[in-house]
């Protein structure tokens, strides 16, 4: 990835930050109240009969959303991250706006505001939210494709977590951090460049940018077996104007994804976490249960035609019931449409499905490829033993290469500490259909234990919208 030229320290100046924040406040507490005078405005026959106390209301309610906002978190500084963050803006926004109907509804200031009006407030509102923000992120990239960032920062130590602190940072560059380069006091033998960045000098070079102040953050990446190395380091640079951090082990941060927890006041690395915790898998049923139960009424009779269609084509049931891996790894039975000839049917995958595959009838060929088979797990999903998204269930007896799914990707079973999916973020990314060599099926696992980290209502929403188009270009299923 190409590295932005690291050239101005104009974002770097004391307040920046400060004065930044204090205008997007501004502009949020001008957001929240605007529709409001406008509407004073629109509803009122002249000016002069405008209620002066209105206005006073309204900018007091402008105030009092920033101050949710601020308690909400909203001017954290994730505020300075590549992140959209509508969502923390949705619940902040309605938290208060909540606020507001208390003032409409149980002291009657806003008396001149009917609701429906009161709901083209919120909305607006909170679609200039989302615009302000998409525009934030839009200067920041460009403020970093011009060399300006928040910190110019230098790594100490061209070892082998420095270059991964390198990578890092550059996969999910933002205008928090531009990296200079490396500082190590083996220049002589050390390369020009280390991931794409340039070994800039030694601890003596390293002092004067500070005092020119060109460098106003130091990340120490040396081995924490090196202590004493370090401790000279930190006496030394805790002398200079700039900030100094110590790096973590970069193969426990990669792992941690980026979660601390602290136990008895002691910070520590989270590598691994119970998924859907506290709410969430109350929050993801009901989201199954209401998504599945419209589905089905919305298939239903799809889903007859293709059950009379399988009936006339072929002898034998018209479904057809597989034993598959699910949540915690215990056996679940998933229902499908009937797509082979039922004397030719193999109930635990030993031979995965091929191209022109002479066990799949007419009607099967149609509906494998459309994936209408899989209609029948919506019941799968109103039942509860799977998800309408999640990782795909195999079964039993499934190989990638001639080697079971299991032995193959060291993390397969990862995939079973959430239910499986109709569909996931594997499948609307392309990979469905035969797994016919150890990098597919790798690939499926990267996926599904990305969407496990990563789960929302958001995020399965999205898989959802993506599932319809994935399905219509897909050449994978056969």
């Amino acid at each position: 990835m190409r590295q932005h030229r690291v050239d101005s320290l104009l974002l770097a100046q004391p307040g920046f930050v400060e004065y930044l924040l204090a205008v997007i406040r501004v502009v949020h507490g001008v957001t929240a109240s605007f529709p409001g005078f406008i509407l004073l405005w629109l509803l009122t026959d002249s000016l002069n009969e405008i209620n002066h106390i209105y206005f006073g209301f309204l900018l007091f309610f402008g105030v009092l959303s920033v101050l949710v906002f601020q308690a909400l978190g909203v001017y954290s500084e994730e505020i300075f991250s590549n992140l959209l963050r509508f969502r923390i803006m949705l619940f902040a926004w309605t938290s208060a706006f909540c606020l507001l109907l208390f003032m409409h509804q149980a002291l009657e200031l806003f008396r001149y505001i009917s609701l429906p009006f009161l709901a083209f407030w919120f909305a607006f509102s909170l679609a200039a939210f989302g615009i302000e923000r998409l525009l934030l992120l839009a200067i920041f990239r460009y403020l970093i494709k011009r060399g300006h960032f928040l910190q110019v920062a230098v790594i100490v130590g061209g070892t082998e977590n420095g270059v991964r602190l390198a990578q890092y940072l550059q996969r999910g560059q933002d205008i928090r951090s531009g990296l200079l380069g490396f500082i190590d006091d083996r220049i002589g033998r050390m390369p020009e460049t280390l991931a794409g960045l340039p070994v800039i000098g030694n601890s003596d070079q390293l002092e004067q940018m500070i005092r020119d102040e060109r460098v106003t953050q130091v990340l120490v990446a040396l081995p924490w077996s090196a202590e004493n190395r370090i401790g000279q380091i930190v006496r030394d640079l805790s002398r200079l104007p700039v900030n100094v951090l110590l790096v973590p082990d970069m193969v426990a941060f990669r792992h941690a994804h980026n979660r601390i927890a602290s136990v008895g006041g002691l910070p520590m690395f989270n590598v691994s976490q119970i998924p859907l915790s506290g709410w969430s898998p109350l929050i993801k049923r009901l989201e199954d249960l209401l998504l599945s139960g419209l589905a089905i009424i919305a298939v239903l009779p799809l889903m007859l035609v293709i059950a009379l269609a399988i009936k006339f084509d072929s002898p034998g049931p018209v479904l057809f019931r597989q034993k598959r891996y699910g949540y915690n790894n215990r056996l679940i039975e998933v229902f499908k449409f009937r797509s082979m000839f039922h004397h030719q049917s193999d109930a635990n995958a030993e031979r995965q499905t091929t191209r022109n595959d002479d066990r799949v009838t007419r009607v099967g060929r149609f509906i494998r490829k459309t994936s209408l088979d899989e209609l029948p797990q919506l019941f799968n999903v109103l039942l509860g033993s799977m998800s309408m998204v999640g990782p795909r269930p195999h079964a039993t007896a499934t190989k990638a290469a001639g080697v079971l799914f299991e032995e193959a990707v060291e993390q397969y079973s990862a995939r079973h500490r959430v239910k499986p999916g109709i569909t996931g973020l594997a499948q609307v990314n392309g990979y469905r259909g035969e797994t016919d060599t150890l990098e597919k099926i790798e690939k499926r696992v990267e996926y599904d234990l990305e969407y496990i980290e990563s789960w929302s209502v958001w995020f399965d929403l999205y898989i959802l919208f993506r599932t319809i188009p994935a399905l219509l270009f897909t050449r994978e299923a056969y």
